[in-house]
């Protein structure tokens, strides 16, 4: 399969699953009930909302239409009701994306994003790259969110911390948020759009191959469809040491670094929450290295 028609296959899935979801009386049409034979809205009811053809809405879902054009990207990414994440997904699926935002970036711990980490003080901070691995931590940050692994670098890439592989098999990680759903989807949408970025990185689609066999929340949320943004999620957290508290996680692009973003978690001013974080530094040795990098020098 060349890397049109993967593409295009993504897009087609997208839209169907994506139509699959939206209801008749979510656009104001008539609801059947039991009558109607599929799921959500049919094709030809999409394409009257988008002012597109029929057939050729169903050679786009089919895969077997190319290059379609920004208005007709912009009509159904309207009438499937897409927030601002699930329309730059559905242009990334497209095609419609420049070039240079389809290239494979190196990953890299540069020392800028160690200066920028260094900058949030006691704040717990991750590295993060485009597959969810886990690039480079802090000490509050390899505390809070994987304690129980080794701070020292893995040996090969494939030992690598990654977050998402963490929230849906590691035991430790899923205790870690009282609500895991919550997490769990925000996990796989944020994939999604990675998918969308990055199609043709192997080590991603091996990402949620693995992901896909071994948990079978994972496989159902990821067939979905589902986009997240990055942006800032609160949690609920449960600790081992600090017990219960309640964090923002903000994720902040690094400049000049494609794919790559600082996860950083901080406590409401003034709250237990906060408190609880502090006390979590406390409890770290002062003579620990400020930032552990756990990235091998080529990804």
């Amino acid at each position: 399969m060349n890397d049109t028609t993967h593409g295009k296959s993504l897009l087609g899935e997208f839209l169907s699953m994506r139509r699959a979801q939206l209801k008749p009386a979510d656009v104001g049409l008539p609801d059947y009930g039991d009558r109607r034979r599929v799921p959500g809205l049919r094709r030809e009811e999409l394409a009257q909302l988008a002012g597109i053809s029929v057939a050729y809405y169903i050679r786009l879902e089919q895969g077997q239409s190319l290059n379609a054009s920004p208005q007709i990207l912009d009509a159904l990414a309207t009438a499937l009701q897409l927030d601002a994440a699930e329309r730059h997904h559905l242009y990334s699926l497209s095609g419609d994306t420049p070039k240079s935002r389809r290239r494979l970036p190196a990953e890299r711990v540069t020392p800028a994003a160690r200066q920028l980490m260094g900058s949030f003080g006691d704040s717990p901070v991750v590295l993060v790259g485009r597959r969810s691995d886990m690039l480079a931590w802090n000490r509050a940050g390899h505390a809070l969110f994987a304690g129980h692994l080794a701070p020292d670098s893995p040996d090969h890439a494939s030992t690598r911390p990654n977050s998402a592989r963490l929230v849906f098999l590691d035991a430790h990680t899923r205790d870690l948020y009282v609500d895991w759903n919550k997490k769990a989807r925000d996990v796989v949408g944020k994939l999604r759009q990675a998918v969308g970025e990055y199609p043709d990185d192997p080590h991603l689609a091996s990402l949620i191959g693995e992901l896909t066999m071994h948990s079978p929340p994972f496989a159902k949320l990821w067939a979905e469809h589902k986009v997240r943004d990055w942006d800032i999620a609160e949690y609920r957290m449960r600790h081992p040491l600090i017990g219960e508290l309640d964090v923002l996680q903000h994720s902040l692009p690094v400049p000049k670094a494609p794919g790559i973003r600082l996860v950083v978690t901080t406590a409401a001013p003034g709250s237990p929450s906060q408190a609880a974080l502090q006390l979590l530094n406390q409890s770290l040795h002062p003579t620990a290295d400020t930032v552990t990098q756990v990235i091998p020098e080529h990804s």
